[in-house]
């Protein structure tokens, strides 16, 4: 069983009737569904996610002035729904047992962005990572007839703006190819094996990030990033084969070799997608080409690094 399709049926069966029976007044004002941390929101749970923070549950959002009204009595209802269902029981851990229940809607994304709102500004958007506004975008609502957080979610649903898309792929131009292309083979020459292994692993990273990027896609918490990468249309798959193949390499010559095919495919797409017209092979010089791309002179004016 799917745990989001488990929390959505659990949902219907128990959380729909519990806001209409007991909370008829604001049956219109309440929102749920399963949004935030756990691979059961990014669909990637299996057997092993079983034993901590998954099951029967779901969230509840309000307003802050419906929560300062009813928060803690609808919290009091929700913990008396059965703690199973469909034969599955909820483990929470001590540190995920605020993943379900009730929030009010700006502390829900305070929590996650570090403000109540939808961003605004370029300047907001600049620092989150895209972990954080996997999160956030991650799972489904389920019932929202007023409307308020499914509106700040579909606002970072739409991406980052172009401006700061670009900073954040030119960024990851120059530390693909300061890890891949340069630390990796100068590291080997050394025979400095940790810092061998780190600049691959790095390199894997951020090269997924990027592709993540071109997708118009957050790339979410480290542990999934391999498994989320393969369903991305744009050079997803590809990719996947790719760092795959590598992890099971002992050979380093094949490493560089598979670490060659990987940033020529990527700077390919740079081209084709008219991010970059340097015929460069090297990544760190496509990241300043991008990076002159940017309409807002402060965000030009940054270093190409930072993003």
């Amino acid at each position: 069983m799917n745990g989001l399709k488990l929390a959505e049926e659990y949902f219907i069966s128990h959380g729909l009737p519990l806001i209409c029976d007991h909370f008829p007044d604001y049956k219109d004002r309440i929102a749920a569904g399963l949004v935030g941390l756990g691979s059961d929101c990014l669909g990637f749970d299996d057997k092993f996610s079983r034993d901590h923070d998954w099951g029967p549950g779901f969230c509840l959002w309000l307003t802050k002035t419906d929560y300062n009204q009813i928060g803690s009595s609808l919290m009091e209802a929700y913990n008396k729904l059965p703690n199973t269902f469909s034969g599955f029981e909820r483990e929470p851990s001590e540190w995920g047992n605020d993943r379900v229940g009730v929030f009010e809607t700006g502390a829900f994304y305070q929590r996650l962005l570090g403000q109540p709102n939808a961003l605004e500004t370029l300047y907001d958007w600049l620092p989150l990572h895209g972990d954080n506004l996997s999160v956030c975008t991650s799972g489904k609502v389920f019932y929202d007839p007023l409307g308020e957080f499914s509106k700040i979610r579909a606002k970072l649903l739409a991406f980052y703006p172009d401006d700061v898309r670009l900073v954040k792929i030119a960024a990851r131009c120059m530390v693909v190819g300061q890890s891949g292309q340069y630390n990796f083979l100068r590291s080997l020459w050394r025979k400095d094996y940790f810092a061998v292994q780190y600049a691959e692993t790095k390199f894997c990273a951020d090269v997924m990030s990027l592709v993540y990027l071109l997708n118009h896609s957050y790339a979410p918490y480290y542990k999934w990033l391999m498994r989320g990468v393969k369903t991305l249309p744009i050079l997803g798959e590809f990719v996947f084969e790719k760092v795959s193949a590598m992890m099971i390499l002992n050979d380093y010559k094949q490493k560089k070799m598979i670490i060659d095919e990987i940033c020529a495919a990527v700077i390919l797409e740079l081209q084709k997608e008219g991010l970059s017209d340097s015929n460069s092979r090297f990544f760190v010089d496509h990241g300043p080409v991008i990076h002159e791309k940017i309409v807002d002179p402060t965000l030009r004016n940054m270093n190409v690094w930072a993003g």
